[in-house]
């Protein structure tokens, strides 16, 4: 399938890489079909597109690349939502807020989007835990 992004362009996806958010994601609840996208010249960053609205689009990373020592708990609730049964199925993004000055660029540590990998839903949660921050610089 494409996809025609204002500022990506064009994009091809399938249609079983269709990540959903039955809840959407906080500011854009609206918004429920996203499709990853691998930033190939840019790794390990991904684009996160909407699928419903061409404006709206998330760099997104594995919080791993940057912090070894990143540990999250998943709730039963999320766990349920997602219909985990393996970890192995659990992929970890955190939103990237990007700066000219690249020591101020910063992810949300607090606020990890779930993906479930063998069936694609996704949920954006927000971690008890005040040792990580909305705003963690990757440098």
């Amino acid at each position: 399938m494409k996809f025609l992004s204002k500022v990506h362009g064009e994009m091809q996806y399938e249609e079983n890489n269709v990540i959903t958010f039955a809840k959407g994601i906080p500011g854009f609840d609206e918004l429920k079909k996203f499709i990853l996208i691998n930033l190939e010249e840019y790794e390990p960053f991904k684009l996160m597109q909407s699928l419903e609205d061409d404006d709206i689009s998330l760099i997104v990373t594995s919080p791993y690349e940057f912090f070894g020592d990143y540990e999250i708990k998943l709730s039963d609730e999320t766990t349920k939502n997602l219909e985990i049964k393996h970890p192995e199925e659990v992929m970890v993004l955190t939103t990237i807020t990007l700066n000219s000055d690249v020591q101020k660029i910063t992810t949300n540590l607090q606020g990890p989007i779930i993906i479930n990998t063998s069936n694609n839903f996704g949920e954006q949660i927000i971690l008890d835990n005040s040792k990580y921050r909305v705003k963690s610089p990757l440098m």
